[in-house]
């Protein structure tokens, strides 16, 4: 047996078991982690500044869900690996953990009502993340089956806003990153490359 012929049956025997996967244990597993680091927040486990560290790790797996969701295409394209049935689980968590990393910093980091404001004006880290959420939310809100009958073929429209919500979620990390560090430049970088694959096969499909 060659070995795209074995690639191709351990494919299929993945899709088989994701297709075992219920909806409502992929989001239990998804918001475990975020319970987790509250209490590790709350009982001291996250070093000096509790309150910083769990703003980074809820946006961090908020921008890492994003892009999980944005891979479902690519994947299915290239590969095979069929995860569409849970790419709304997906966003879903996602907006759920950027919720949890913006109120973290409005509500436990800010606190002032009047410096809020400031900062999303004269910050342009924030100002930029802000934009990225202010994209989610209509998303989220049309995560359901009745927008998507409802809406028609403006639903997947209205769902491209997704590209500039992850590029501005890429962008907020690589800008509020002190010094030159790697990580939110691969961020990045896998971001432009998984809309890179999507705009490459709309095209290949136009001109055919």
């Amino acid at each position: 047996m060659r070995s795209s012929d074995l690639i191709g049956l351990a494919v299929d025997r993945v899709n088989t078991g994701l297709r075992r996967v219920p909806e409502w244990l992929v989001y239990v597993l998804g918001v475990a982690p975020s319970l987790w680091l509250i209490w590790l927040g709350a009982t001291g486990g996250l070093g000096v500044e509790p309150i910083k560290a769990l703003e980074h790790k809820l946006g961090e797996i908020g921008l890492q869900l994003l892009i999980a969701g944005l891979a479902v295409t690519p994947l299915r394209r290239h590969l095979g690996l069929n995860l569409l049935r849970l790419r709304r689980a997906i966003g879903l968590l996602a907006f759920y953990y950027i919720t949890l990393h913006l109120l973290v910093w409005l509500v436990l980091d800010v606190q002032i009502p009047a410096q809020i404001w400031a900062d999303i004006v004269k910050r342009p880290y924030i100002t930029v993340g802000m934009a990225g959420f202010a994209l989610l939310i209509p998303l989220a809100l049309t995560s359901n089956r009745w927008s998507i009958r409802a809406m028609g073929r403006n639903w997947q429209r209205l769902h491209r806003l997704v590209y500039g919500a992850v590029l501005l979620g890429g962008l907020h990390f690589l800008l509020l990153t002190k010094g030159f560090q790697w990580e939110p430049l691969i961020y990045l970088l896998v971001s432009l490359l998984l809309l890179a694959l999507r705009i490459r096969v709309t095209r290949l499909r136009q001109v055919a």
